[in-house]
């Protein structure tokens, strides 16, 4: 079998060289990191859920016209996407008060803010991604006014629409981080989302109980986090489907 060319390995993702050029294949791990990668912990079939679910959600995303780098699922843990040229940062989208605002501006965790707020943060960890503005990101060249008019579009676009569909499915969306790329094509180049759609980078909350589904459990010592991601692909229709082909193992053949 014909070895793979490792392209870059993060804290949850390994990409590897695609079967065509300008493809990529990203695989899903179970490590688990938080705050700054000081916190970290193996939890077996994470990578699968967040594999899956990431699909379903860019796939609904495609349907209504967001373009992202999501091609099609390989396998359990890996999906085929586009190559893309990552923007130094994460966007932010918050409709209720946690985490770092909460801490930043006093702001009691749970406040449903006055609208929902975009923030940017600088990737890097050792800088611990620190917040920065459209000053500072057209100043250092991060993005072009145009890039970040098109990164914000699209990330209220994609939070108006997560919303609505947890919402249907009894789950608070409080906040997603984002992360986009430059797409090339020939000589022309578009802003596409990228990375992942999973429990690791949204807050989500049961809205009759408050309860945390996401890697907050993780963060915060809660526990029962496989139980929390296992919780939300089976609101999304997925769980089954993940069980089932866990189950599959080798057929006789008469």
């Amino acid at each position: 079998m014909k070895s793979r060319k490792l392209v870059y390995e993060g804290k949850s993702k390994i990409l590897y060289e695609g079967p065509e050029p300008g493809t990529l294949v990203q695989y899903f791990k179970d490590d688990t990191t938080a705050l700054d990668a000081t916190k970290k912990a193996v939890l077996e079939g994470k990578g699968v859920l967040n594999n899956r679910i990431s699909e379903y959600l860019m796939t609904k995303l495609t349907d209504i016209g967001v373009p992202n780098h999501f091609m099609r699922r390989l396998n359990m843990r890996e999906q085929l996407i586009r190559e893309v040229e990552i923007i130094p940062l994460e966007v932010v989208v918050r409709n209720i008060a946690a985490g770092s605002l909460s801490k930043r501006l006093g702001i009691e965790e749970g406040t449903t803010l006055p609208r929902s707020i975009i923030e940017f943060f600088l990737k890097d960890d050792k800088l611990h991604d620190p917040m920065v503005t459209e000053e500072h990101i057209t100043a250092f060249q991060w993005a072009a006014p145009q890039e970040i008019d098109e990164m914000v579009a699209s990330a209220i676009r994609i939070n108006d629409f997560l919303s609505g569909l947890f919402l249907g499915l009894g789950i608070r969306l409080v906040d997603v981080k984002l992360e986009f790329g430059r797409l090339w094509e020939n000589d022309m180049m578009r802003v596409i989302l990228a990375d992942e759609i999973s429990p690791d980078s949204m807050r989500l909350w049961d809205v009759r109980t408050n309860e945390k589904m996401d890697k907050d459990r993780f963060r915060k010592d809660l526990g029962g986090v496989m139980e929390a991601y296992s919780e939300v692909a089976k609101r999304l229709g997925i769980l089954n489907e993940l069980q089932n082909n866990e189950r599959k193992g080798p057929v006789l053949v008469k």
